[in-house]
């Protein structure tokens, strides 16, 4: 209940707390390692089952972190459309608005899902097992975990983990929380899609099971 109480307080675009009312991350002339509201955003979380650090916001571009913005779209509100290009994720409000959080999606091209899916699972503090394909291409990495890792402060899944389906199947990738928030805007992942940890907590208590997810082809091309 704390928890909910906090990040309705900090992040619900009811009231607009931490989150921009226009295209920019703020009306504000302070950068936002300084603006307050975007620090307690990111503040570290100490009534979780396991501590959520700080986040240092000063490794990450502003433009990355969460934001209520301009956006135009087909998609229904409480769709959720990922752009690996641009390295956003949008979930759809009404009026052509929505919540924007920066992404880090799939080093390779071929890593990343495209296309329509469903929510079909949610989980908090998510058990971790690499893929057959993971363990494949990079055995010494991940064969140790062939068996799973339990949810933890070490756990690459970080606090909260969205399963993504497709047509009632497993598609394997995942919207989840990170260990590593600098490489937020980056092609970094085996194709699942990283949030900040305070961004995946706040969009997990945002969205259903049942929720559509649209994720936008992926070029490849670098952010500018």
């Amino acid at each position: 209940m704390l928890l909910d109480r906090r990040l309705f307080l900090l992040a619900t675009p009811l009231a607009l707390a931490g989150c921009a009312t226009n295209d920019s991350p703020r009306m504000s002339a302070l950068p936002p390692m300084l603006d307050p509201q975007y620090v307690r955003m990111y503040a570290a979380i100490t009534d979780e089952p396991f501590p959520v650090p700080a986040v240092d916001i000063s490794q990450i571009d502003p433009r990355f972190l969460r934001q209520e913005v301009a956006y135009s779209t087909r998609e229904q509100p409480g769709t959720i459309v990922v752009d690996p290009n641009e390295r956003f994720a949008y979930l759809v409000m009404s009026g052509g608005r929505a919540l924007r959080y920066g992404v880090g999606v799939g080093k390779q091209e071929g890593f990343n899902f495209r296309g329509e899916g469903t929510i079909a699972r949610k989980a908090q503090w998510p058990r971790w097992t690499p893929t057959p394909d993971m363990i494949k291409r990079e055995p010494e990495r991940y064969g140790p975990y062939a068996g799973g890792l339990a949810g933890g402060v070490d756990n690459p899944l970080g606090p909260r983990a969205l399963y993504l389906y497709k047509d009632g199947r497993d598609t394997l990738y995942r919207l989840h929380g990170t260990v590593e928030p600098w490489t937020i805007g980056t092609m970094v992942s085996s194709g699942c899609i990283r949030f900040i940890n305070q961004d995946i907590i706040d969009l997990y208590r945002r969205v259903p099971v049942g929720t559509k997810v649209v994720v936008l082809p992926a070029t490849g091309a670098p952010v500018s």
